[in-house]
């Protein structure tokens, strides 16, 4: 069955760009049809970085989110990706309420999972609690640690949130820490995960043969996580 996977997490910052183009990377290098779908108008990741695979999507309008669920119907192999802005959780919402999305796709075969991309803060927390309380069973979750955004995540452990994540199906994976300023020349060259770990060229990329092997180890270990929840 295909899948629509939404990246999500809602507060600024937290890493869901850094995920979307993670899992378009791991699909492009095990061979796996997606279409990424883009909602960040100002500064689009996978636009950016993997723009033969993505289109934009406008979340607060309709017809433009209902081409997500047609792309997941029409191609039972391909995986969907939604990258999803910050403070976009409320438009999603009410498009998925008013338009039946989610009993539609359990009528089409089609698996709904939301990555819920957490920091080590008390607002991821807090967010994650208001998806569990609106949609319930209803969704396929991943949490995903993000320790390029800390990694003292001791406020989920006590606050229960994550034990009802689990009970409710949910997996966990973390996104491990990577030297900033490997990050940072990545981005600042829009160098898709593939050229930083295989270009030798340091004009291009901006890395040196240490931080190319850094950068190798880091996303080796980052998709080792995603493997474990498959994709």
């Amino acid at each position: 069955m295909s899948t629509i996977h939404f990246i999500g997490g809602e507060k600024g910052g937290v890493g869901k760009s850094l995920v979307a183009r993670l899992l378009s990377q791991y699909l492009i290098d095990h061979n796996l049809p997606f279409l990424g779908f883009d909602s960040d108008r100002s500064h689009g990741a996978l636009l950016r970085f993997y723009s033969n695979y993505a289109s934009p999507v406008v979340v607060d309008h309709y017809e433009s989110l209902d081409k997500v669920v047609e792309a997941a119907t029409e191609d039972s192999e391909r995986r969907i990706l939604v990258d999803l802005a910050a403070q976009t959780h409320q438009p999603l919402v009410k498009w998925m309420e008013e338009s039946g999305m989610l009993e539609l796709a359990h009528e089409f075969g089609i698996k709904v999972r939301y990555w819920h991309v957490m920091d080590s803060g008390k607002d991821s927390v807090d967010l994650l609690r208001r998806l569990l309380d609106r949609f319930g069973a209803q969704l396929d979750y991943v949490l995903v640690l993000n320790q390029l955004r800390g990694d003292d995540f001791d406020i989920l452990e006590s606050s229960g949130e994550k034990e009802r994540a689990l009970a409710l199906g949910a997996r966990i994976i973390r996104i491990p820490r990577l030297h900033e300023s490997a990050m940072t020349r990545i981005d600042a060259r829009s160098t898709s995960f593939w050229a930083a770990t295989n270009s030798a060229d340091k004009e291009a990329t901006g890395l040196g043969l240490l931080e190319r092997q850094r950068v190798k180890v880091w996303l080796n270990k980052a998709n080792a996580e995603l493997a474990q929840v498959g994709v």
